[in-house]
């Protein structure tokens, strides 16, 4: 098999999927690229999907798929969760939109402060809200304006630094450092002692292909960072569903800011800032709190009746810390048994994460750095990812995996028998 093979792949995704391409080239009239996520871009097309019920996805072409993205860990609960369903649905008919205050505003705060560690928190409608309002905090905070950013780091669509800073990143001042790097990181650190208002940092590079980072990393990196007053702000949006308060607690460090988002919303959008009461009380405008000066925060949304009360299920009832702790070791396990499978053959694939989020690489050795991901072989990850759709199993094209929930035993060991056919049968690969 050679990299020829890969129209022919491509041309077989299109021949199982004629409604999938009538739908993409209908939406494409009218939505650059033919949708508005860039993440599910991938050539012939993307699948359409019609029905999602618990870890099984139907598309408009009749397929079902075990459901192996999970929304990319905003699908954390399944595709029929009734304990959130039936809570919003409950709410929805006393409330829809309310300009002003509501119950699950504060129960959801109180959920967020007690599970994390937190001492405030404040709510957003996305991830990359969150992270911008952690940015404008510090830089309020400190009255510094360099912010310490890492390569193959991910904080949203307009934090974006897969190959360095994005040039339509939002205008900060940025300093890349090298992930899993801790000297250089440390020397930038201090270089930029006077200037520098923030860190933000994954615990692992999600976007960026699943690469975990180490205690001793983080534990250096914070410490220096906090040395020389820079606001350290931890970006958990993907991460904070591991262990019972997040993957930085983990590794033995804390954040002066965390930020949320993804699953917690329930499958609404959601996103969360929260930390240090000296922090988040520059937002503080009650008359009470007498400030000369505070960080003003609107946001029609942010705090909505359905993320709010679906939020309040999912850590209240769902998604405890001790079923935390219990998927994240789910998923371990499960990443040990893929690279069990892929060990079996020759062919140069291998798999990194942490918890219930992993990866698939096109390399001989999983990665440790962002340069490690930038060596795979397009063309053989490519035909991976259609050879497990072929079998049933949906992933992202980038490799992602994140188990949900609502994933059986039975399913997990039906997706590893389809990575091992799909290796096997790439076994001839030459590039």
């Amino acid at each position: 098999m050679s990299a020829d093979d890969l129209s022919k792949a491509r041309s077989d995704f299109a021949d199982r999927n004629p409604q999938s391409r009538k739908y993409f080239d209908e939406a494409r009239k009218y939505l650059p690229g033919g949708h508005t996520r860039t993440v599910l871009t991938h050539a012939p097309f993307p699948l359409v999907f019609v029905s999602g019920e618990a870890s099984t996805l139907k598309d408009s072409d009749g397929h079902t798929y075990i459901d192996m993205l999970g929304d990319y860990t905003a699908g954390l609960l399944g595709h029929s969760e009734h304990r959130v369903i039936d809570a919003v649905t409950a709410v929805l008919k006393t409330n829809v939109s309310v300009g002003g205050i509501h119950p699950a505003e504060a129960r959801l705060a109180k959920l967020m402060c007690e599970r994390f560690a937190l001492d405030r928190v404040r709510f957003t409608n996305s991830g990359t809200e969150a992270n911008l309002m952690a940015i404008t905090t510090a830089m309020q905070a400190t009255g510094r304006k360099k912010i310490m950013v890492f390569h193959g780091g991910y904080h949203g669509g307009i934090l974006y630094f897969a190959s360095g800073a994005a040039p339509w990143n939002a205008p900060y001042e940025f300093v890349v450092a090298p992930y899993n790097q801790a000297g250089e990181t440390i020397k930038l650190i201090n270089e930029n002692a006077e200037s520098l208002a923030a860190l933000i940092i994954e615990p692992m590079l999600g976007s960026g292909g699943c690469v975990p980072t180490s205690a001793e990393f983080a534990q250096q990196v914070f410490a220096a960072a906090k040395k020389v007053g820079a606001v350290v702000i931890a970006d958990e949006v993907m991460t904070s569903r591991h262990g019972p308060r997040g993957m930085f607690d983990l590794l033995g460090v804390k954040a002066d800011i965390t930020t949320f988002g993804k699953y917690i919303g329930g499958g609404f959008s959601f996103g969360a800032f929260g930390g240090r009461a000296d922090l988040l009380d520059q937002f503080d405008t009650s008359p009470e709190a007498n400030r000369e000066r505070t960080i003003s925060h609107a946001g029609t949304f942010n705090n909505n009746i359905s993320s709010m009360s679906a939020g309040c299920v999912v850590l209240g009832e769902v998604f405890t810390a001790d079923v935390a702790v219990a998927h994240t070791a789910r998923g371990e396990e499960f990443r040990k048994s893929v690279s069990t499978v892929l060990a079996r053959h020759k062919l140069p694939v291998s798999v990194s994460g942490f918890g219930s989020m992993m990866s698939l690489h096109a390399l001989a050795h999983a990665p440790k750095t962002p340069l490690d991901v930038a060596k795979r072989d397009d063309k053989l990850q490519e035909l991976v990812f259609f050879g497990l759709l072929e079998r049933g199993v949906y992933t992202a094209a980038r490799g992602m995996i994140n188990l949900s929930l609502s994933l059986t035993d039975d399913q997990l060991a039906k997706v590893l028998d389809a990575l091992d056919d799909t290796v096997k049968t790439l076994a001839n690969y030459r590039g």
